[in-house]
């Protein structure tokens, strides 16, 4: 069963980013799936945005012999290698340029960058990735409304490593690249 304390909560995730913006998941004992995780998706969601497009459609688009949900067939598919350890992992969509991946045993979540050969850990779970789209929400928001793009970048940066010091953590990460875009003024 979920934990009760949860610093994300449902109403975190769509006041920030409403209703439509939210897809929950059907909680259910899925084989090897961490069941903190499970109860994550099922109560709180995944929101998706521009800047994060999450995995919503679960058919199958590639066709009987890929499965669609997996790193290493859809790897597969695309004659791309694929690290041993990560062939089992779940596909979570994109943020930006990066494949996020989640780990289901451990719940981890990694980040394939655009380029890169391999991944890096860019969440310790769910939650974290979440808390982090709602902070990026919040920096969004207060970029529209002309706040200087450095202090959005430090507050950012210090909230979200104050949570969870592993998106930092490296240079690769897509935080670190998207923060210095932002300072560069390339949003």
């Amino acid at each position: 069963m979920l934990e009760v304390n949860l610093t994300v909560t449902p109403q975190s995730v769509t006041n920030a980013y409403g209703l439509h913006g939210v897809t929950y998941f059907p909680h259910s004992r899925i084989a090897g799936l961490d069941a903190r995780t499970a109860g994550f998706l099922s109560t709180v969601g995944l929101p998706t945005s521009e800047v994060f497009t999450s995995r919503l459609d679960i058919e199958d688009p590639y066709g009987p012999d890929v499965d669609a949900i997996t790193l290493g067939s859809r790897f597969d598919h695309y004659g791309m290698r694929c690290p041993l350890e990560s062939r089992s992992w779940w596909s979570l969509g994109y943020l930006f340029t990066s494949l996020l991946a989640l780990d289901p045993k451990s719940g981890k979540i990694y980040a394939f960058p655009e380029g890169a050969v391999g991944c890096i850990e860019l969440h310790r779970d769910i939650e974290s990735l979440v808390f982090a789209l709602v902070e990026l929400r919040r920096l969004e928001n207060d970029h529209e409304d002309d706040v200087d793009p450095g202090v959005l970048a430090a507050r950012f940066r210090e909230v979200v490593e104050a949570f969870d010091p592993t998106p930092f953590e490296s240079e690769d990460s897509q935080w670190i690249l998207s923060l210095e875009e932002l300072e560069h003024g390339i949003w």
